[in-house]
């Protein structure tokens, strides 16, 4: 039999309902592999009971002749974001250990329904606060990728680095992820898959721990441009939950995917150029934009010229709403409660619930989660509000702005994704604004709230992935992904990892 962990999801979906193979073999193979790749840390909670328990369901189904759900027999990773009912949902965090939901986030329960089982909970930068999956209270998630000549470990980007890591390593078919600036396409470039950020508002954010809440936004990670383009389709929709969900239909982008751009325009922005890029980064963005023209699209020149302000009014805006979403976290409620030392004379002035909510905070929270609170709460606070996060809010007016005008001139955007390559773990912890200049190029997107996707399109001399990103104008995933189809069969990318772990 062919190895099932080889398979996509639309090689797993269309094998099980051709009764090729069982969706409790798929589960099985697929239980089997995260087991075996415990060393990569991809996962905080395993459940292969869940994964068992919807494969029987969908071969019962099938035995029946009733019809299959677009996802049904695929077994994906869940980042560990997502409410899941009854088990364990902590955001990597040590102040949410333990937590398990009574309830499932829209986009979790949208899956279960389309027939997708659940391998786990995926590891993640605690609270999705990082780029390179090191803020982890479960520690760090590797990427399955080397440098060559090297066995340092290499970062799979962040936040949703351990959905990077497991897609890349074979041993989930695809995995949701996040993206509040970059958290999807960033480690989706550093290990060589397809990711893509929709349209704000495309997939509900009810169910999901908040970190930015105007940014937030739940997206897909696979192998392919169509496995994404699939599972799309299965996590979207308008949510009344959730008073940012678009009330609109969600178009069949699967059965629309077409990698013939005749007629279409894509904009090469100059800012984008931009210092300490590396040279196989701007040697690729040279290829794309050749690919692209092949495929039948005219290439154009476009200007965004707020986009060097983007990645400071980002990291104004992000901790502003991280400092506000997470003061609900306390002790009180649910999750880590911490009390003081009764030996220390905390909490005899009738302080004693200050004190407690200071332990827990200072106990439950990481380095990083700490820093964003303490600057998301400075630029809030009397004095700062209108000199800081006024002064960013309209920043991102102006970056949407240059993105409107840009698309008079084009249809989508061709742009890097990063402007590195992976590096290795530990090897930027010196200094956070070196680790935050890895969403330079992913930021602007997220404040304009525009769909925009990664595709892998080569290695580095280093042997490294390396992917470019595609940006459409609101409400056109479907651009996206046709262009990012037509990268992908045109970069002809079947790299993969050689195992180590």
């Amino acid at each position: 039999m062919t190895d099932l962990t080889r398979l996509g999801v639309k090689a797993i979906r269309d094998g099980v309902r051709a009764g090729d193979f069982s969706a409790r073999e798929v589960a099985e193979a697929f239980n089997a592999a995260v087991a075996d790749a415990a060393e990569l840390n991809a996962f905080i909670v395993t459940t292969p009971d869940h994964a068992l328990a919807a494969a029987d369901a969908v071969d019962q189904a099938r035995a029946a002749g009733n019809e299959l759900g677009p996802m049904a027999g695929v077994p994906i990773g869940m980042k560990d974001l997502f409410a899941t009912r009854g088990v364990q949902t902590s955001a990597a965090s040590h102040i949410l250990e333990g937590f398990a939901p009574e309830y499932e986030s829209t986009v979790s329960q949208n899956l279960w329904r389309a027939g997708a089982g659940m391998l786990g909970k995926l590891n993640l930068d605690q609270f999705a606060m990082g780029s390179s999956n090191e803020t982890s209270h479960f520690g760090n998630v590797a990427s399955p990728w080397r440098k060559a000549g090297s066995n340092a470990a290499m970062s799979p980007g962040g936040s949703s680095g351990g959905s990077s890591s497991a897609v890349a390593a074979r041993i989930a078919p695809a995995a949701t992820g996040t993206d509040t600036g970059g958290s999807i396409r960033q480690p989706a470039a550093f290990t060589g898959i397809c990711g893509i950020k929709p349209t704000y508002g495309r997939c509900s954010r009810w169910g999901v721990v908040a970190f930015a809440s105007s940014l937030d936004q739940a997206g897909p990670m696979a192998r392919s441009v169509e496995d994404c383009a699939i599972m799309l389709g299965a996590m979207a929709g308008f949510d009344p939950k959730d008073a940012t969900s678009l009330d609109m239909p969600v178009p069949d982008w699967e059965a629309a995917l077409s990698s013939d751009l005749r007629g279409k325009r894509v904009g090469i922005p100059k800012e984008y150029r931009m210092e300490g890029t590396d040279q196989s980064i701007l040697d690729s963005w040279e290829q794309g934009k050749g690919w692209l023209k092949d495929a039948g699209a005219e290439i154009v020149d476009v200007s965004l010229p707020h986009t060097k302000y983007a990645l400071p009014a980002y990291y104004i805006i992000a901790p502003a709403e991280a400092s506000s979403n997470l003061a609900r976290y306390d002790g009180v409620r649910y999750g880590l409660r911490e009390l003081p030392d009764p030996g220390s004379g905390a909490g005899t002035s009738g302080s004693a619930l200050q004190d407690m909510y200071a332990e827990t905070r200072e106990a439950g929270f990481g380095d990083e989660v700490k820093r964003r609170i303490l600057i998301g709460t400075y630029v809030l606070s009397a004095g700062f509000y209108d000199a800081y996060y006024n002064q960013a809010q309209k920043v991102r007016t102006l970056v949407s702005r240059d993105f409107e005008r840009a698309f008079e001139a084009c249809d989508m955007i061709l742009a890097p994704t990063t402007p590195t390559a992976s590096f290795p773990l530990g090897s930027m912890n010196e200094d956070p604004l070196t680790m935050y200049l890895n969403d330079v190029f992913a930021v602007p997107a997220s404040l304009a709230g525009l769909p925009a996707m990664s595709v892998p399109a080569g290695l580095n001399p280093d042997g490294l992935p390396l992917g470019l990103q595609l940006v459409g104008r609101p409400f056109e995933e479907q651009a996206v992904l046709d262009a990012g189809l037509a990268i992908e069969q045109r970069a002809g990318f079947t790299a993969a990892p050689e195992k180590w772990w």
